[in-house]
């Protein structure tokens, strides 16, 4: 079995941004890049123009981004896995690490497998439909694009990210529509009454998008009233699902500390987890901002964070 002094989980702005300063610092980490948990590069390879990623004023399309991240990392002395980890075992050192085809040990360990935006199941938002052609999961990333501008935005959820997510667009839309299968919104009462009152925002009570249509492009959504039962179609621009996300963890095995919706914990200003050695970095640990340029500083941090501490425990 061969060993490592850092092995890396992941494939996002996370994860290569640790391979990038781990392998600088001489530490040859191996990186598991994934394969049918997701695309190397993560969440960024369904993404269209990134332009909110510092250094690129035109923009830069996501899976271009993700390619020069990961040329780099490569170039530093990354040795990079396109396979999935099933498991790793923490409870004795060097952990172990076991992929679908190969299985290593780690005197170290990061975490960056990112986290999965929920979606419903609604016809016109899958893959292959209106995914990322004015369907998205991150008003904060892509409302500022042009498709959205001027147009009337549709939200789906009910809580303080859905509240946050259509007032960030009402900086863009013509108008934001809150659509929420209840009767009042799950937010706490100081964002859902900036909800209520901001005149670019209508809360639709009681409603769900059955579809979602168009052209190239996004064009319309057909809604229903859950309580008439009536339905009707609506010119939109834009879609976005505000329904949570799911971190990556499920390999884990429960083996290390979460909080209560199932992010990884770390200590306050640091990607150090409940484990001495395992380190996170990215949306698997970050619920607040979730952007690109805020894993690829969190990946930094896990680098330099193991690499003090191999070097405090005498393994480099």
């Amino acid at each position: 079995m061969d060993a490592y002094k850092l092995v890396i989980i992941g494939s996002g702005p996370a994860a290569y941004t640790a391979g990038i300063y781990a392998g600088r610092a001489n530490l040859f980490p191996l990186t598991f890049e994934g394969f049918y948990s997701g695309p190397s590069g993560g969440q960024l390879m369904t993404t269209t123009e990134v332009e909110n990623y510092p250094g690129f004023p035109d923009g830069v399309m996501g899976p271009d981004l993700m390619m020069q991240f990961r040329a780099q990392a490569e170039k530093m002395g990354n040795k990079l896995l396109t396979e999935d980890v099933l498991s790793v075992d923490l409870s004795k050192h060097p952990f172990v690490v076991k992929g679908s085809k190969t299985t290593v040990e780690a005197d170290a360990i990061i975490i960056a497998t990112g986290a999965t935006a929920k979606r419903l199941a609604i016809p016109g938002t899958r893959d292959g439909e209106f995914w990322q052609k004015g369907v998205t999961a991150c008003a904060v990333c892509d409302g500022a694009a042009p498709i959205f501008r001027d147009k009337d935005l549709y939200v789906i959820g009910g809580g303080d990210s859905a509240v946050e997510e259509a007032i960030f667009l009402t900086k863009f839309g013509k108008k934001v529509f809150l659509v929420h299968r209840r009767e009042e919104l799950r937010a706490s009462k100081v964002m859902a009454e900036r909800a209520l009152k901001h005149p670019k925002i209508e809360v639709l009570w009681n409603t769900v998008i059955t579809e979602v249509k168009g052209d190239s492009v996004v064009r319309a959504v057909v809604i229903e009233n859950l309580k008439t039962k009536e339905k009707s179609e609506r010119e939109a621009g834009g879609v976005f699902f505000a329904v949570g996300h799911t971190p990556n963890t499920g390999f884990l095995g429960g083996q290390i500390a979460f909080e209560e919706d199932g992010y990884i914990s770390v200590k306050p200003g640091t990607s150090y987890t409940s484990v001495e050695g395992v380190f996170a970095g990215g949306d698997v640990q970050d619920r607040v901002y979730r952007q690109a340029v805020t894993a690829a500083g969190s990946g930094c941090i896990a680098a330099l964070d193991a690499e003090r501490w191999l070097s405090h425990k005498g393994m480099i």
